[in-house]
């Protein structure tokens, strides 16, 4: 794992076994935390640490001075909310810190998000694949999925057909933890599932199997492979690089919007815990949000 095995590495595994068995975290995750908190044991051990209760406030400031001006603010951010974690989950525990948790914050990350295609470049986009092959289908019925839902990259390739409801037009959605949403389908996505799933998903699959998206080998499809398919059909619609899962979702955001859609309905399909992430997401301005907010509760 990097480095031998001591109290604070050992510390680091109980926390990310109970991200995995008490919270449901994926391995991604927990690789992501495991290599922060790794880097963050051995800065503090070569300072002579041995317990996570020993970190204070200086010596936090220490780690992130150590983390220098060659690392991005987010990765930066990340290391030091990583590190936070570890440090609450174990103050519960009765091995943190004393007294209040060592503060990991005065960065601020900076907002880079996806700008939304305009209608011509998303029907560009759309139209991109080849409709008279299997394969072709499948990806435009694949885009149609993400763009008319708002999916995350994950929730689309994880959609089971049996989640597929094309009669009722809407699609029950796995999101983050586990929670469950349903969202209602346009016309148009509807119409494009439906033929994939009639025409392709069975020519291209090769043993049974529960996802909705089927891959060329007959598997489920991975979110790298998404993630590529959709750089290159940007190119061969003209398109600026930089277009992913998360530029169609976000487009959805802003198109509903943009078309009228209350704010608090956009962060319900959008699976958002809370409104202040849909406001960052939809680059919306903070006072709007806290107007429409404030007229949609029951209580103004």
């Amino acid at each position: 794992m990097g480095m031998e095995a001591n109290v604070l590495t050992e510390r680091v595994e109980w926390f990310l076994d109970h991200l995995r068995v008490e919270l449901g975290a994926s391995e991604h995750t927990i690789d992501a935390y495991r290599g922060d908190l790794y880097k963050a044991a051995a800065f503090f051990e070569a300072l002579g640490v041995d317990a996570w209760g020993a970190v204070d406030p200086p010596l936090v400031r220490r780690y992130q001075t150590s983390l220098g001006p060659l690392l991005s603010v987010s990765t930066t951010q990340r290391r030091l909310s990583s590190l936070r974690s570890l440090l609450k989950f174990l103050k519960r525990r009765g091995e943190g810190p004393q007294g209040d948790l060592p503060s990991t914050g005065g960065l601020r990350r900076p907002k880079r998000l996806p700008k939304a295609l305009g209608v011509e470049q998303l029907e560009a986009l759309l139209g991109v694949p080849d409709v008279a092959t299997e394969r072709g289908l499948r990806d435009r019925a694949l885009l149609e999925l993400i763009y008319g839902a708002g999916l995350r990259v994950s929730e689309a390739v994880g959609l089971t057909l049996d989640a597929v409801d094309l009669l009722e037009g809407a699609v029950r959605v796995t999101g983050k933890r586990g929670k469950t949403r349903w969202v209602p389908l346009p016309e148009g996505t509807k119409l494009w599932v439906s033929r994939y799933v009639r025409d392709a998903r069975p020519r291209l699959l090769k043993r049974p199997l529960g996802e909705l998206v089927v891959s060329d080998r007959g598997r489920p499809m991975c979110r790298q492979v998404v993630h590529r398919l959709l750089q290159r059909a940007a190119r061969r619609a003209g398109l600026p690089p930089g277009i992913g899962p998360h530029t169609l979702r976000h487009t959805y955001a802003v198109h509903l919007l943009k078309g009228g859609a209350d704010l608090r309905a956009v962060q319900e399909l959008l699976g958002h815990e809370s409104i202040a992430t849909t406001q960052v997401y939809t680059q919306l301005d903070l006072d709007e949000v806290r107007r429409k907010y404030l007229q949609a509760h029951p209580r103004k």
